[in-house]
């Protein structure tokens, strides 16, 4: 299968942007269209850790996750719901496993279906195994067995497929607690984009032999590890203007699934996803303030602002005063879906839309950055240079800094000397960068073979 780049954006201008509506919506599951002018609450959850001691188990578990979950909806008369199960290490590890868990679900879920007219679909996002001990094996036996779960997955009855891939991952930890923002681009923007397509026309290929969906991936491993690391507004261990420019990198990356075959939609913990649908058009999924149960940011609103599906990230299955968690979060997200459904209904979407961003847009360099205005800018500067994988990443952190000096002598945005001297220092760094692909692939090789030893250059086409 052919890689087709993006050198033009899908929209005209950002404010043709908005929750809800795609350029390109995707069918999938039982009678569900995504971005086709509504918005759809998308769960996600985790068995409890003794669930996992057998396949048996671990088919109660999700039995019991799904009924809830799906009982839960129809008792609160939401039209829609999208599940997503992230395999444990069990499932991917043992393709039988997952296959079984899709299996019951997706029977769970036609019940409900055919006696409720509930619209909905069962993302399975498999795990990631392809590591031998310290090292990343991207193309060695593991990734045979995660191929595996992806087709037995999708033959049981998973309609949305995928992962959230690590190619690059190794080169990009040594990197970003050193500051080495070369690092961060050539583990992010080169060879993650390459294991991307690697990964990806397999994954479509597998979609298109079991009629199911290609969705898309996230570059959790890397730009969330980066957003973490930064923590709140009074940490400092990573600049947070360090963690945007590794999101901004991060878009070009994850752009590459759909170059590859993915239709979307996005995953959830893709806050780059923005940056994304400005450029392919395709459905996103989002997580923000109903992912506190997961983890804390500080853009908890905004990230609602041109979402499709909206999700909590991932809970572990238990016990609360509203019942079980899945049923708590469940509705919070379908709460959530009906306040923009509801603007889309009576045309004021473009309205709670700004209300979204305006709300978060200046607490912080990422929330800046990500506010659909300024991530249309950087879809811009990677769709110019959408043909060299290297060039496009390199291109979007430049947009990146520039949008965040214009805030900063705007009066608008308000950083600290500490965000202000690392913003500083990544323009100098990227300034001395090669503007040839072929040159800064060989400094890095150089460099990263010599000081990571668990980079293996096997793993990526260079």
């Amino acid at each position: 299968m052919a890689v087709n780049r993006y050198t033009k954006m899908a929209y005209a201008n950002a404010d043709e942007m908005v929750f809800g509506k795609a350029k390109f919506p995707v069918k999938a599951g039982l009678g569900l269209e995504i971005g086709a002018g509504y918005t759809i609450p998308e769960l996600n959850y985790a068995p409890r850790p003794q669930a996992g001691v057998s396949k048996e188990a671990l088919i109660k578990e999700y039995e019991r996750i799904t009924k809830d979950a799906m009982a839960r909806i129809v008792q609160i008369g939401a039209p829609a719901v999208v599940l997503e199960t992230e395999h444990v290490q069990q499932m991917s590890n043992n393709p039988d496993w997952g296959a079984a868990v899709a299996h019951a679900q997706k029977t769970i879920m036609e019940e409900y279906h055919d006696e409720y007219g509930v619209k909905c679909a069962l993302r399975h996002t498999i795990g990631d195994i392809r590591e031998d001990r310290d090292y990343l094996a991207l193309r060695g036996p593991k990734n045979d067995v995660m191929l595996e779960a992806f087709d037995k997955c999708a033959v049981q009855g998973a309609d949305l497929l995928s992962i959230e891939s690590m190619g690059g991952k190794e080169v990009f930890d040594y990197a970003i607690i050193r500051d080495d923002i070369a690092g961060v681009l050539f583990g992010i923007g080169v060879l993650g984009t390459s294991d991307m397509e690697f990964v990806w026309q397999n994954i479509a290929d597998i979609a298109k032999k079991t009629g199911r969906v290609a969705a898309g991936d996230t570059d959790c491993a890397q730009a969330n590890t980066a957003m973490f690391i930064a923590g709140g507004l009074l940490d400092k261990n990573l600049a947070h203007t360090t963690a945007i420019v590794a999101r901004c990198i991060s878009a070009a990356r994850t752009l590459a699934a759909y170059e590859s075959g993915a239709t979307g939609p996005g995953k959830d913990c893709g806050y780059e996803n923005t940056i994304v649908k400005s450029i392919a058009g395709v459905p996103i999924t989002q997580e923000g303030k109903s992912s506190t149960c997961a983890h804390s940011d500080v853009m908890g609103n905004l990230t609602m602002q041109c979402c499709d599906m909206w999700s909590n990230e991932s809970v572990e299955y238990h016990g609360e005063f509203g019942g079980t968690t899945v049923q708590v979060w469940v509705e919070t997200l379908a709460y959530d879906c009906s306040l923009m459904n509801t603007a889309l209904k009576t045309g004021n979407e473009k309205t709670l839309r700004d209300l979204f961003t305006l709300s978060d847009k200046y607490r912080d360099p990422q929330g800046y950055v990500l506010a659909y205005d300024n991530a249309y800018r950087v879809g811009e500067a990677i769709a110019k240079n959408g043909n060299d994988t290297y060039l496009r990443a390199k291109a979007a952190a430049e947009e990146c800094c520039k949008i965040l000096d214009e805030g900063i002598k705007g009066g608008k945005l308000i950083l600290t000397k500490f965000e202000i001297n690392a913003l500083e220092a990544i323009k100098r760094d990227l300034a001395a960068l090669p503007t040839e692909k072929a040159k800064f692939v060989d400094d890095c090789l150089t460099k990263y073979k010599a000081e990571v030893p668990v980079f293996k250059t096997e793993n990526y086409v260079l």
